[in-house]
């Protein structure tokens, strides 16, 4: 399996301190999260006790990674801290870790904690850790990491791209597992059960979700897959994710069980929704390539499914950008006028969902490429009609 290479850490702090810097930023603050393992490798652990990041603006000042002492020892061994971009600095039990961060900041920027103007934290840091940071740096205006971070984490490279490869195939082995069955007589539960499992045995790292939604629950686009029991006649949507080598997967497609009845086969209604929303899929993964507006996306699948009379059953956005994130930045979803560039990666997934009867959805993981779009999911888009 390839990897992140461990030289690019030292690559992206360089590139997220330029950011920070032209952003009129005096610090980036990274707690524990995606953003801490973009940049330095790290999967720390969630704990009540700080564990930060320092990225000071001024390129003369050295990146400090403070943690409790007890996760000194794997914070040492991250890719960034083990090639030298980052010093590791452990607190002990009784220390204020936030007078640290302020002492430190002071060294590194060389005035006191008080003067700094603005820094930034990262988007999901605890509020008790932002309280405590405006304690210690009561002049400085708070504003959220994204705002620089964003783009250096939407432009996937080579090797991340690679990833978010390996982990839809492994979805797509996995997706096309579990349709062939047996799904009749079997509770949604028990079929997500195997899907956790399979995700696992194809390469997975983490199994993240499974949605099991079968006949009028597939009308739910985020169903909670619980006791009923799959019969013949009904479609099942299936949306599965995890992660490989902390990248995601995410796949959704449809399934009709017939219980080797034809008389059980696709319900003539079904068939043309499913249609409409296959050729809304297709069209608006063509409609990727660099310059394109994010909401462009979003338009072509939604003026197809509109144009066939479907219009207030398409009620989400038609993707999510995707990578340390199951969902991050960069959204399809009208109002987002963001031209796209080469290397964003997201998901295409219109759906369209009646009520009390049932529904549909197909998702693939795209990467919008020089030329066009480069779908990484590769199992079919076609109606999946099993005997179950």
């Amino acid at each position: 399996m390839s990897g992140i290479p461990a030289v690019r850490y030292g690559e992206r702090l360089a590139a997220a301190r330029t950011e920070a810097r032209a952003a009129g930023l005096d610090a980036l603050l990274i707690g524990v999260g995606a953003d801490l393992r973009y940049l330095t490798g790290y999967e720390a652990m969630p704990l009540e006790r700080l564990t930060m990041l320092l990225v000071p603006t001024s390129d003369a000042s050295p990146l400090t990674l403070i943690a409790p002492r007890l996760e000194a020892t794997p914070a040492r061994a991250c890719p960034a801290a083990a090639t030298g971009s980052v010093e590791v600095v452990a607190w002990e039990e009784t220390e204020d870790p936030m007078r640290l961060v302020g002492s430190r900041l002071s060294e590194a920027l060389g005035r006191d904690a008080s003067d700094l103007r603005a820094v930034a934290v990262d988007d999901n840091l605890r509020a008790a850790f932002v309280l405590g940071l405006q304690r210690v740096l009561p002049g400085a205006s708070f504003a959220l990491a994204s705002t620089v971070l964003r783009r250096l984490r939407m432009r996937k490279d080579p090797d991340e791209v690679e990833l978010l490869r390996l982990a839809a195939h492994a979805a797509d082995r996995t997706v096309l597992a579990v349709a062939a069955g047996p799904l009749v007589g079997r509770t949604e539960a028990d079929v997500a059960r195997e899907i956790r499992d399979r995700l696992l045995a194809e390469g997975h790292d983490h199994a993240e979700f499974w949605i099991v939604a079968s006949g009028p629950n597939s009308a739910s686009p985020h169903h909670d897959p619980g006791e009923r029991q799959i019969a013949p006649g009904e479609p099942i949507v299936i949306d599965i994710g995890g992660t490989v080598g902390g990248y995601g997967s995410d796949i959704t497609r449809t399934v009709w069980v017939t219980g080797g009845d034809p008389a059980k086969g696709p319900d003539p209604d079904f068939l043309r929704l499913y249609r409409v929303l296959q050729d809304a899929q297709a069209e608006a993964t063509s409609s990727v390539r660099p310059g394109v507006a994010c909401e462009a996306v979003d338009g072509v699948a939604r003026g197809i499914i509109e144009a066939a009379g479907f219009g207030p059953n398409f009620f989400h956005r038609t993707g999510h950008g995707i990578g340390l994130e199951g969902h991050e930045d960069p959204y399809l979803v009208a109002g987002n006028g963001e031209p796209m560039e080469v290397g964003y990666a997201f998901s295409v997934e219109p759906g369209i969902y009646l009520e009390g009867r049932f529904g549909a959805r197909i998702e693939d993981i795209v990467v919008c490429g020089e030329a066009g779009p480069v779908t990484l999911n590769e199992a079919t888009r076609d109606l999946l009609v099993v005997d179950g």
